[in-house]
């Protein structure tokens, strides 16, 4: 039996938890903080904090909220959106954070070379969001979404692993919010395309689908958003996660890997 990492992903809009529907539709949630501090009683694995609008804003990282993320926070806590320098990065490593994510800088710098060069390569996660057009075929999508990159998304996870990346996080855009399950076809074709863990994302909304993420698409760990801020078929927001002893029975237990 393996532990498999179950992280959720806070998607922060200023300084609002927001919960989007295929990257759009975006609804509030609360305050950020009030989830960390719940997430922090729950023996939550591991946190993803991501600023869904600065990269396409063209805004750096929130380092003043960063801060108070990562002093409110008793799990590991990676953070992402709007990182471009090294810079920024040793900053927020300063603040406390124990994870870069690089998702759209890194398609058009060298930006997870260098970082993983100076911080190794378990501190650099690698985000990588696919979409599809309108007759089915995938592609990568960088700044939220907005804009399409032409290289195949197997060579380009090749090339971050080879870059040094820890691990690749795959976000499906068109399951983000739907709750309907991960893509495990794309989940499985990347993580056996690389030698690194691959962190399943986007359509999650009960452990099944973990599971169905770990044993089918050879995932490494799972991520959700909506299935830990939201409860019942009416979608009431409550921050939630799993007690340790059903993540047991119902999970971990059931691990074929």
């Amino acid at each position: 039996m393996r532990r498999i990492r179950v992280i959720p992903v806070l998607s922060i809009s200023g300084n609002r938890l927001v919960k989007t529907v295929k990257f759009k539709k975006e609804t509030y949630i609360g305050d950020p903080i009030n989830a960390i501090k719940i997430f922090n009683d729950k023996e939550v694995d591991e946190l993803v904090a991501l600023d869904i609008h600065a990269t396409k804003n063209n805004t750096p990282p929130n380092f003043k909220l960063i801060e108070e993320f990562a002093s409110e926070c008793f799990m590991p806590l990676a953070y992402g959106g709007g990182i471009t320098s090294m810079e920024q990065i040793h900053k927020i490593f300063g603040l406390g954070v124990e994870k870069i994510i690089v998702n759209s800088s890194a398609a058009t710098t060298k930006i997870i070379e260098e970082a993983t060069k100076h911080y190794g390569s378990q501190s650099i996660v690698a985000s990588v969001d696919v979409n599809k057009s309108m007759l089915g075929k995938q592609y990568i999508a960088t700044h939220s979404g907005k804009h399409k990159i032409k290289t195949n998304l197997l060579d380009y996870v090749k090339t971050l692993e080879e870059q040094g990346a820890g691990e690749i996080i795959v976000n499906a855009i068109y399951n983000d919010g739907m709750m309907d399950g991960y893509d495990i076809d794309l989940i499985k074709m990347v993580a056996d395309h690389v030698n690194i863990p691959v962190v399943a994302c986007g359509g999650a909304s009960k452990i099944d689908d973990f599971l169905s993420a770990v044993n089918n698409g050879h995932a490494s760990a799972v991520a959700a958003g909506s299935q830990f801020v939201y409860s019942g078929p009416q979608k009431g927001v409550l921050i939630n996660y799993p007690n340790q002893e059903k993540l047991e029975s119902e999970f971990y237990q059931k691990v074929e890997r």
